[in-house]
């Protein structure tokens, strides 16, 4: 049976600054569009994380580490952690991990924490090559978060 995920930009947090040219996901730029993230989306969302046939959960978006969504993000990462410690958390950022781990915002780095692979990097349009596996441009990485936090260096994810 094919690998299921629920991915967080179909349930409302939402907002990019970035705006790559040619994104596949333009619609979720507007930090105001789309149903406000409440108590009860929230709760929706975990219900939907907690079917056995999900294995997997994506964060992406917009921009799931803008300074907007961070609050939240970390929220429901620490109660998809405490709930369901075997799924796997995929976060797709414009971010890179230098960017990242390089900065002063210690919530960025938490959130990262608690994922197991990063796709970091805006995407780039004159980059983009669409053979290529969990991301869509060659700037960016796919990274092993928790393997690159033991090791203190960056860790490619190889799947």
């Amino acid at each position: 049976m094919a690998e299921r995920c629920v991915h967080l930009d179909d349930h409302v947090l939402k907002g990019s600054h970035f705006h790559c040219k040619n994104c596949f996901n333009s619609e979720t730029w507007d930090f105001s569009a789309g149903r406000e993230w409440t108590e009860e989306v929230k709760k929706d969302f975990l219900r939907l994380a907690a079917n056995p046939h999900i294995k997997r959960i994506s964060l992406l978006g917009g921009e799931p580490l803008a300074d907007e969504n961070l609050n939240d993000i970390l929220d429901l990462l620490n109660k998809i952690r405490l709930s369901f410690p075997q799924k796997s958390i995929r976060l797709y950022s414009g971010f890179t991990w230098d960017e990242v781990f390089n900065g002063d915002n210690e919530i960025r780095k938490e959130i990262i924490s608690k994922c197991d692979v990063m796709i970091d990097g805006r995407y780039v349009d004159d980059l983009r090559n669409i053979s290529l596996k969990l991301k869509r441009s060659t700037n960016q990485n796919v990274i092993d978060v928790q393997e690159s936090i033991k090791q203190k260096r960056l860790a490619l994810y190889c799947n």
